[in-house]
């Protein structure tokens, strides 16, 4: 298996980079990597789950603290060092002081969703898979064969901890240190339950129905609380974190819960005025624009954007208009165009006129 990338590397960030660089470097990569930008492309999905693993982490305060000190190590079950969370799965989130025989939250799980643009607008329900950590069904998170139990360490009488005397310099010192024979755990496991190995814990596919609430918008999270794994000695059980990418839209933009378009328009409709067709999440509207109407001029309506988080309320819809100039016209169309602008003449053209009238005071 090929080495991880630093994820601070992945995101072009020094380490210790803070939240706004984090957010900023990660919306521009995942924008440049997402699949849908990237039809077929290996390079750029693999690009983009590194990316996103990498936020992940790095934009969790607590997982972000754990990688800064740790590195890779922090979410590998092997190293001691916590293990679970984003990166992996089986520390519970341990730390080198804290009492082994101590209750110890479950680690929290990131899981990453795809959403389309209309399903951030209106909210959507999806299932989602994922690995958690459990208490072990056969011997109920003990670690023992069904029909034993652990028993307490003879050499730390189940504390977990060795006083130890030492002699410097004519003064005698007294330390503590993890029992060598329970390993800190303050138990003896005689008869290991078969199905965990005596780990008392075991990894598990959950499948779960999660609500996506209307508004939520690219890079926010949503946190199901209690659905992480589940913790050592009584602590309590972590949350999953979703972490929701939503795909760009063909048509609009969105900038809070304001969405944005562009709409052509002819020469003849800006000229004279006209009715249109305008685009909405929820299907076309008419709209009436004035008479003259200019090159990106920006409209708006009212309660035709994104709907807002636990509320009624709906963001505005804005659309500039783009003049389309005909192309490819026949004689007699250009005809009837140079007859139009000698009927009209310079003074239905403000700017125009303005702008030449500058130039010529500028030159006297």
């Amino acid at each position: 298996m090929a080495e991880k990338r630093d994820y601070y590397e992945v995101l072009g960030l020094q380490k210790g980079a803070d939240d706004g660089a984090i957010k900023k470097a990660y919306r521009s990569l995942a924008k440049k990597y997402h699949p849908d930008l990237n039809p077929g492309d290996a390079a750029a999905e693999e690009k983009f789950k590194e990316v996103n693993e990498a936020y992940a982490v790095l934009s969790d305060p607590e997982q972000k603290a754990k990688y800064d000190q740790y590195g890779h190590a922090a979410f590998d079950p092997s190293s001691g060092f916590g293990g679970g969370g984003f990166g992996g799965f089986g520390g519970f989130g341990g730390g080198g002081s804290r009492r082994r025989n101590g209750p110890v939250r479950g680690d929290d799980i990131g899981v990453h969703i795809t959403i389309s643009f209309e399903e951030a607008a209106f909210g959507t329900k999806k299932d989602i898979t994922y690995n958690r950590i459990q208490k072990c069904p056969d011997c109920d998170g003990s670690g023992a064969e069904k029909g034993t139990s652990p028993e307490s360490c003879p050499q730390c009488h189940g504390s977990g901890q060795m006083r130890v005397n030492q002699r410097l310099g004519g003064m005698q010192f007294q330390t503590t240190t993890t029992c060598s024979n329970c390993r800190g755990s303050g138990k003896i496991i005689k008869s290991p339950c078969k199905n965990c190995n005596s780990k008392g814990y075991v990894k598990v596919s959950k499948k779960l129905e999660v609500n996506i609430p209307a508004g939520i918008d690219d890079g926010e999270r949503i946190a199901l609380r209690g659905q992480g794994c589940d913790g050592r000695n009584g602590g309590s059980t972590g949350d999953l974190i979703l972490n929701v990418n939503v795909k760009p839209h063909s048509i609009f933009e969105r900038d809070g819960y304001d969405i944005y378009c562009e709409v052509p328009i002819t020469i003849v409709e800006a000229t004279l005025g006209a009715e249109i067709d305008v685009p909405t999440l929820e299907g076309k509207v008419k709209f009436k624009i004035p008479e003259g109407t200019q090159p990106n001029s920006r409209f708006s309506i009212k309660q035709k954007g994104i709907t807002m988080i636990n509320s009624q309320r709906k963001g505005d819809l804005y659309f500039d208009v783009n003049v389309e100039i005909p192309k490819n016209l026949t004689e007699k169309q250009k005809e009837h165009m140079r007859a139009f602008a000698n009927e009209v003449g310079e003074s239905n053209y403000a700017k125009r006129s303005g702008f030449f009238k500058k130039i010529s005071e500028l030159f006297k």
